[in-house]
C-alpha cells in the first residue's frame, strides 16, 4: 500500500490553506504573548484527547478524564478512558521533546510503544600489522560451543521436566485471539517507514498544505494497528517543527471535530484536503475563544483573590483552575495542601461555576 502525492489542486487548496495559515499564526502569537498560555496548553491536552476519542467513535466524559489524570477516578476507568489518558500522556511526552522529535522513526516507535529492532555488528579488531578484520570464532570452536549449548539444553529440561518446554511451544504458536487482536501480515515498520518518507517528500509545500498531506497518508496507510489516534499528535508536532505553531502543541483534533464526518471521509482526495485545512482554522478559532475565555476569568479571579494575605491558598487554585477545565475539591486540596473542607470554602469565596449538577462528587471550572 503506496500514498502517491501526484498532482495537486492548488487553485481549490488555495483559498483554505492561506485561511489556515494566517488562523495559526494569530494563535501562535496569541498564545506565546497571553499570561494564561501555559494553562491554555495543559487544557488543550484533555480537550484534544477528548475530541480525539470522539473522531475516533468513542465518548470519554472530560471530568472522568480529568479525575483519571489526577489519580482520583471516582469509578472504575473503562478502556476507552484509559487510552484518552494515554492521548495526554503522549502529547506531554512530545511536549517536553524538541520540535519534530515526534516525526521521526524513534519518536513514532516510543510513542507507540512498540520496541526497535536492533542489529548487533561486529567489531573490527586491528591484529598489529596483518591489517584491520572481523573478530570471528573458528568452526571448530563453534561446533564446540553448540554441543555444550546442548549439553545444557538436556541438563535444564531433566531438571526442570517438559513443562517448560511445553510452555515455550505453546507461546511461540498464535492463538485466536492473538489473530483477532492483531493482524500478522501488517508490516508495522514498513509502513511507518512509508509515511516518514512522504513526510520528507512534502517538505517542499507549505506547512498547513504539508500537515494535510501528511495526515491523509496516515489514514491512507494506517502504520499502526491499534494507535491510529497518535496521528493527529504527529500533525500537531509537525507543525512545530515546520514553525508554525511554536507556542504549544496544536489541539488538531478539536478542529477534526467540527468537521462532518462525510467532508473528512469523502473519496475525493482535494475535499479532504480542504477539509483538513478547514480543521485547522476551527481549531485555531476554538482556541482564540480558549484564550478570551481564560483572559477574563482569570482577571475576575485575581480581583476576588487581591488584598489577601501572603499564606493564602487563594493563587494555587486559581492557578490550577486555570490549568485543568474542570477541578474538584480533592484536587484543589492536593495542590494547595488543605483539607478538602478548606477547598471547599475556597471554591466558595472565588465563585466558580459547578459543571455537574450533583450534590456528591462535585466539580468546577471555567469552560
Amino acid at each position: 500500500m503506496t500514498y502517491e502525492i501526484g498532482k495537486l489542486n492548488h487553485e481549490t487548496l488555495l483559498t483554505p490553506m492561506a485561511a489556515a495559515e494566517d488562523a495559526l499564526a494569530r494563535l501562535d502569537e496569541r498564545v506565546a504573548r497571553s499570561e494564561v498560555g501555559a494553562g491554555f496548553a495543559e487544557r488543550a491536552d484533555f480537550f484534544d484527547s477528548v475530541s480525539s476519542m470522539w473522531v475516533g467513535g468513542e465518548l470519554v466524559h472530560l471530568e472522568d478524564l480529568v479525575l483519571h489524570d489526577a489519580r482520583m477516578d471516582v469509578r472504575a476507568p473503562s478502556h476507552e478512558l484509559v487510552i484518552a489518558h494515554r492521548i495526554v500522556r503522549a502529547r506531554r511526552r512530545v511536549s517536553r521533546n524538541d520540535p519534530g522529535w515526534a516525526v521521526s522513526r524513534s519518536g513514532i516507535m516510543a510513542l507507540a510503544g512498540v520496541a526497535e529492532e536492533t542489529f548487533v555488528e561486529a567489531e573490527p579488531v586491528d591484529r598489529g600489522g596483518e591489517g584491520v578484520e572481523l573478530d570471528l570464532v573458528d568452526d571448530a570452536a563453534l561446533s564446540d560451543l553448540a554441543e555444550i549449548d546442548e549439553v545444557l539444553a538436556r541438563t535444564q529440561w531433566l531438571v526442570e521436566g517438559n513443562e517448560a518446554v511445553e510452555q515455550r511451544k505453546r507461546e511461540l504458536e498464535v492463538s485466536v485471539g492473538e489473530l483477532l487482536i492483531r493482524d500478522p501480515d501488517w508490516d508495522e515498520g514498513e509502513r511507518i517507514g512509508e509515511w516518514l518518507e512522504l513526510a520528507k517528500q512534502v517538505e517542499r509545500f507549505p506547512a498547513t498544505l504539508a500537515a494535510a498531506l501528511i495526515w491523509d497518508a496516515w489514514e491512507h496507510l494506517e502504520p499502526l494497528q491499534r494507535q491510529h489516534w497518535l496521528g493527529q499528535v504527529l500533525v500537531s508536532d509537525f507543525l512545530r517543527l515546520r514553525g508554525k505553531v511554536l507556542s504549544h502543541l496544536l489541539a488538531y483534533a478539536v478542529g477534526l471535530r467540527e468537521i462532518p464526518r462525510e467532508r473528512r471521509r469523502g473519496r475525493d482526495r482535494t475535499a479532504r484536503l480542504v477539509a483538513f485545512l478547514d480543521a485547522m482554522s476551527a481549531a485555531a478559532a476554538a482556541g482564540m475563544k480558549d484564550i478570551d475565555r481564560l483572559t477574563l476569568a482569570k482577571r475576575q479571579l485575581e480581583r476576588k483573590a487581591a488584598g489577601r494575605r501572603t499564606t493564602s491558598s487563594l493563587p494555587v487554585a486559581v492557578d490550577l483552575l486555570m490549568s485543568r477545565p474542570i477541578v474538584s475539591a480533592h484536587m484543589i486540596a492536593k495542590a494547595a495542601k488543605i483539607t478538602p473542607r478548606g477547598a471547599l470554602n475556597l471554591v466558595g469565596e472565588l465563585g466558580v461555576r459547578e459543571m455537574t449538577g450533583r450534590g456528591r462528587y462535585r466539580a468546577w471550572g471555567i469552560l
